[in-house]
């Protein structure tokens, strides 16, 4: 990669909602330009009406193509012509089509290589179910990262949906993603129980699931119940926790991410992220919403893109063994607990540090 900064594509999410908002004072800070290139993919007009009605001291440029970006500016690519109406708080087919529209050239503009990472700007969640996806949906905060087997289910789906070819597929998709962007040599992973009480897809289903992943040399554990792991903090000794169904997971990390909620997709090539919260129409336009989550969106989306350089450099050009590794089981058989010994504190370790 040319000797740049990381340029980071932001969608500018529906254009009712604190989408604005949030981008406009995360830039506040004019360090967040010493860390990246913004590029924001959406109407400077709009942008503009934002900055006006929030009283917003936040400079930009107006540019046409993402090879134009301006280093140490907030830049505004417009991604369509057309007027765009703006109701604050209400949730409409044209604020809503402005963001399809802001996503479909960002789209275009990744596969061309514009850029480097792209951030999602907050949209309203369809409410219709959808087919599940392979890649596996993350969620990040500063006490917890959380994975989700399923995803978007109905509930009476989940237990039909879940099998121990998935959850393996799951776990091997959270263990490279912790190794390869959060950079945690050899991370730890517990698996959640589907049922409130021991029941047969414990036994049949998520047990075996575990003992593959173990047989493949990944630290997985459980599974473990959900209201015993979290309600007595058992995931401060873990670098992951894989969560069978949407609640189970979103519920206690929407308690834990004191300071900051990201969601991502683990198993794609592209780097996305996106702030875990919607456009909150309820608050649009009244200068009060949260820029904690958008700002470390885009913090993680940089430090995955140089993780991931560190990463696969050395992989490839590997040396060549000299020797016959023997696998060491020291930590595995360390971990390998009862529940109820686990210890409230995670193990002391680099790999523990907390990472933006």
């Amino acid at each position: 990669m040319e000797d740049r900064k990381i340029r980071v594509a932001i969608t500018h999410g529906d254009t009712n909602g604190i989408g604005y908002e949030v981008i406009l004072k995360a830039f506040e800070d004019p360090m967040m330009l010493e860390l990246c290139t913004p590029i924001v993919y959406g109407s400077p007009k709009v942008a503009a009406y934002h900055r006006k009605a929030l009283n917003l001291e936040v400079p930009f440029s107006i540019i046409n193509s993402a090879d134009e970006a301006h280093e140490n500016r907030l830049n505004m690519l417009a991604t369509f012509d057309e007027e765009v109406k703006v109701d604050l708080g209400q949730s409409t087919e044209e604020s809503a089509d402005a963001a399809r529209k802001a996503m479909a050239r960002a789209k275009e503009d990744l596969q061309k290589g514009l850029y480097d990472v792209l951030v999602l700007g907050p949209v309203k969640s369809a409410t219709s179910p959808q087919k599940e996806d392979k890649p596996l949906t993350m969620m990040v905060g500063d006490a917890v990262r959380i994975g989700l087997v399923t995803s978007r289910l109905p509930i009476k789906e989940v237990a039909q949906a879940i099998t121990t070819e998935k959850i393996m597929d799951k776990g091997r998709l959270f263990h490279t993603s912790l190794k390869r962007d959060f950079r945690i040599s050899n991370p730890r992973i517990a698996v959640l129980a589907l049922n409130p009480q021991p029941g047969n897809e414990e036994q049949t289903v998520i047990a075996p699931a575990v003992e593959g992943m173990e047989n493949e040399g990944i630290q997985a554990f459980g599974p473990f119940l959900a209201d015993e792991f979290f309600g007595e903090g058992l995931y401060h000794s873990f670098d992951g926790v894989l969560a069978m169904y949407d609640d189970q997971g979103i519920v206690p990390f929407k308690t834990l991410a004191h300071e900051y909620g990201v969601k991502l997709k683990a198993g794609i090539t592209a780097i996305c992220t996106t702030p875990d919260h919607g456009p909150a129409f309820d608050i649009a336009g009244k200068g009060v919403a949260d820029a904690s989550s958008m700002r470390h969106a885009i913090y993680m989306a940089v430090d995955m893109f140089r993780h991931r350089v560190d990463y696969d450099e050395p992989l490839a050009n590997p040396l060549p063994k000299l020797y016959h590794e023997k696998r060491e089981d020291g930590d595995k058989a360390r971990f390998a607990v009862k529940s109820k010994e686990l210890p409230k504190k995670a193990p002391a370790s680099a790999d523990d540090a907390p990472k933006e």
